[in-house]
């Protein structure tokens, strides 16, 4: 079986290797609320399972959850079992998602208390990478508290790296300068937040992409979408790696595929 592993890469200089395709998990979780082009049913343990046996044959060791996304943390930490030290795990802070509706807190104390109920439910000591979930008033999340007590986490050990899944440039650049890593959408029909990707690259950050697929609505006629679409992505040196969120085996592997023969080809 083809796998990443040989294109692993560091993100930034946060100290943490990740795989360029991460698997994205909310749809282990969460089927109400979503933007996605069809409904889905919730996989079972032994399908989200065999899906994530089958993320780590073909070379994923990023895993993307949040609390946001309904029973994905928890899901996980029993999914993950005895092999926590295979993964990269990446969860977030500030959204919450409760009996349907999406709410924000970026309160230092909400920060700690997120960050901790992540550790319990994904049966962890630490946290990879953390990062801070905006409402998209990117500019105002960061000048809250939430990035102070998550670098006060970072210096506890709680968590190894922070960062920001944002909506604007310049929320992206002030994340860059005082995190370690940037979320950012970037795909064929949305790229007007390059600029953080170049700010990344002459600054030694991390850059993750969110919607590279543009979650599931990219159509193009006559050819390979996810191909063309991870041809501009990795085209861009400072990516580190592409969140997919699939919880389709057969997507998976056609989504790696495509990867590698846009890596191989750099």
């Amino acid at each position: 079986m083809n796998s990443l592993h040989a294109h692993h890469r560091p993100l930034g200089s946060s100290g943490l290797t990740v795989s360029p395709l991460g698997l994205g998990t909310v749809k282990f979780g969460r089927n109400t609320g979503v933007k996605y082009p069809q409904q889905f049913e919730l996989p079972d343990d032994r399908q989200a399972f065999d899906l994530l046996a089958l993320a780590q044959d073909l070379g994923i060791n990023l895993i993307d959850t949040a609390p946001a996304y309904g029973s994905s943390e928890e899901r996980l930490g029993t999914l993950l079992a005895g092999q926590r030290q295979n993964w990269v795990i990446c969860s977030k802070v500030g959204e919450e998602f409760e009996q349907g509706q999406s709410h924000f807190d970026f309160s230092a104390a909400h920060t700690r208390l997120s960050v901790e109920r992540s550790l319990r439910r994904l049966n962890t000591d630490y946290l990879d990478l953390v990062l801070v979930h905006s409402d998209g008033n990117d500019l105002q999340v960061l000048n809250g508290e939430a990035y102070p007590a998550l670098e006060q986490l970072k210096r506890e050990g709680l968590i190894r790296a922070f960062g920001f899944s944002g909506k604007t440039v310049e929320g992206g650049v002030a994340a860059l300068e005082a995190g370690d890593c940037a979320m950012v959408t970037y795909n064929l029909a949305e790229q007007s937040e390059r600029s953080v990707l170049d700010f990344a690259l002459s600054h030694n950050k991390g850059i993750l992409i969110k919607k590279a697929l543009a979650s599931g609505h990219l159509c193009l006629q006559g050819e390979d979408p996810a191909k063309k679409s991870l041809e501009l992505v990795f085209a861009h040196p400072a990516v580190a790696s592409a969140i997919i969120g699939t919880i389709n085996p057969r997507h998976l592997q056609q989504n790696v595929t495509s990867a590698l023969q846009v890596l191989d080809s750099l």
